[in-house]
């Protein structure tokens, strides 16, 4: 062997060891692996292909010039994920922390610029201690160049961002422009500020986890969708999500083969709705049957769980699942299911995503903390979302749909595409006996029995607006079905809307009410 290929040979060795044998170690006992062993996990086996290995920093302030380390503490390229090629960029916490310098935002910005022009996935492995203090206002520009790429590249190609570490600082607003976030439980935080920081200013006393834990931030922030108990799982999230979206906005998301007929009945759909509207149930109940093989995917279900989001297929095409939960809050709208909500739908609408909406919604929750919180306008987001989707949404109302919400919950009224109630469905601008005491107040005052009064009138609301024939009538429902055979219903619609071209008005761009 000549002494030019042993140089390689021993600069590539060098480059593996990354941050020394010492550092990995400590890295394992954590639980944690270094960035080639999570791209190893995560791509296709034999399919990555290195770019910028040879990279280090160009620093020499505080003695960083005779601290050099190939790849300077990112391992970044392009391979392949059930065939589908994929650009991905890993922090490696084993290298100064992972820390963001001016080399190694160079290398991140590259695989973004690449997959913009590929047409391909962004995946971001984030373990990283945050900005290099040592490079300065260099290193944050290198933050700046990759948010404007997140920016950018949002809603032309899907960005996910695994959190496999710390995030915190400036670090924290490329995975959150990003489409969707995953974090491993115990060992990955996000926070703008450390505890440290938050005890010194406020005075407050908070540990790592609770501050920015995964489980923290899958149910009261809603900054991360997904959390799982090890990084191998992590990363096994993440391919699961892959194969629901497209690799960019020009394309569908891939279509899967299935021997789940189209046509196939359920019937224990006709009794997933009670006969008492009061009596709650859970709405996964209707989703899964209907759904091919039962496989549903869902996102965030640790947060807003009045409003469930996810995926699934109907006949091998992929769609965005949006239901109310009677099961939790009674399926109410508030201010995080709006938000949820809204962002999930445009997700879809700019990745070519159909969207199947099961309405069950008794209304926007009340009270001073939702409108002193902006209920107003986060719940327009919601509406604002379905209005402006072009994608062919269909709806099915199994129970509830009354006043505002009815028509927020991809109503007729807002472009959707195709419109079916169960037998079961209620279409009002409210419950029977609020309605009654508001619209015969003085009658059922003045009435000798007002008990009695009050329940006639009742039943009397509920034969005319306690289903769904009315709103047929008017056209907007499209029909009313057996809830055993929604599935067809579903599909042959979702089949007749595959060329569905809708357009916008000319603009530069919405102005949904942030």
């Amino acid at each position: 062997m000549n002494d030019r290929l042993q140089t390689l040979l021993d600069l590539r060795e060098e480059a593996y060891r990354a941050g020394g044998e010492e550092r990995i170690a400590k890295l394992h006992d954590a639980g944690k692996l270094i960035a080639r062993e999570r791209i190893e996990l995560l791509l296709d086996r034999g399919s990555f292909e290195e770019l910028g290995f040879f990279v280090t920093h160009r620093s020499t302030d505080f003695g960083m010039g005779d601290r050099r380390i190939i790849g300077d503490g990112v391992v970044s390229g392009f391979g392949r994920i059930d065939g589908r090629t994929v650009f991905v960029f890993a922090q490696d916490f084993s290298v100064f922390g992972g820390t963001m310098s001016e080399a190694n935002a160079k290398k991140i910005c590259q695989v973004m610029d690449l997959a913009m022009e590929q047409g391909a996935p962004i995946i971001g492995l984030n373990d990283s201690g945050g900005a290099r203090i040592q490079e300065g206002v260099l290193s944050l520009g290198g933050y700046a160049d990759v948010f404007l790429r997140n920016t950018l590249a949002s809603g032309v190609v899907p960005q996910i961002s695994a959190i496999l570490g710390p995030c915190a600082g400036g670090a924290v607003y490329s995975p959150a422009i990003t489409d969707f976030v995953i974090m491993t439980e115990g060992t990955s935080h996000m926070f703008i500020t450390g505890p440290d920081v938050i005890k010194a200013v406020t005075n407050e006393e908070v540990t790592f986890e609770d501050l920015g834990g995964a489980r923290t931030h899958t149910t009261k922030s809603g900054v991360a969708h997904l959390r799982a108990p090890t990084e191998k799982d992590t990363l096994a999230m993440l391919r699961r999500l892959l194969s629901f979206l497209p690799s960019n906005n020009t394309e569908d998301a891939p279509r899967r083969e299935t021997s789940d007929p189209p046509d196939r009945v359920e019937e224990e759909l006709n009794d997933v709705v009670p006969l008492d509207a009061h009596k709650p149930y859970d709405i996964k109940n209707a989703i899964l049957p209907i759904l091919d093989d039962s496989d549903f995917m869902e996102i965030q279900p640790e947060y807003a769980r009045n409003l469930i989001i996810g995926y699934g297929r109907l006949n091998g095409r992929v769609v965005g699942v949006v239901a109310n939960q009677p099961n939790y809050l009674a399926g109410v709208l508030d201010i995080d299911a709006s938000i949820k909500g809204a962002r999930f739908i445009r997700f879809c609408d700019a990745f070519n995503i159909p969207i199947v909406t099961f309405e069950d919604v008794p209304g926007f929750l009340p009270g001073t903390a939702q409108e002193w919180g902006g209920i107003i306008k986060h719940g327009a987001k919601l509406l604002f979302a379905y209005a402006e989707a072009t994608v062919p949404k269909l709806t099915v109302i199994t129970r509830k749909a009354y006043g505002g919400a009815y028509d927020v919950m991809a109503s007729k009224h807002l472009r959707a595409d195709y419109n079916i109630a169960w037998p079961s469905a209620e279409l009002a601008v409210m419950g029977a006996q609020g309605a009654v005491r508001i619209i015969h107040r003085r009658e059922i005052g003045q009435a000798e029995d007002p008990v009695a009064k009050e329940k006639q009138l009742v039943d009397e609301y509920n034969e005319k607006f306690a289903n769904p024939y009315i709103a047929a009538s008017y056209g907007y429902i499209d029909n009313v079905v057996e809830p055993a055979k929604t599935r067809r219903h579903l599909i042959t619609a979702l089949e007749s809307l595959r060329n569905k071209q809708q357009t916008l008005p000319a603009k530069k761009h919405s102005n949904i009410p942030l």
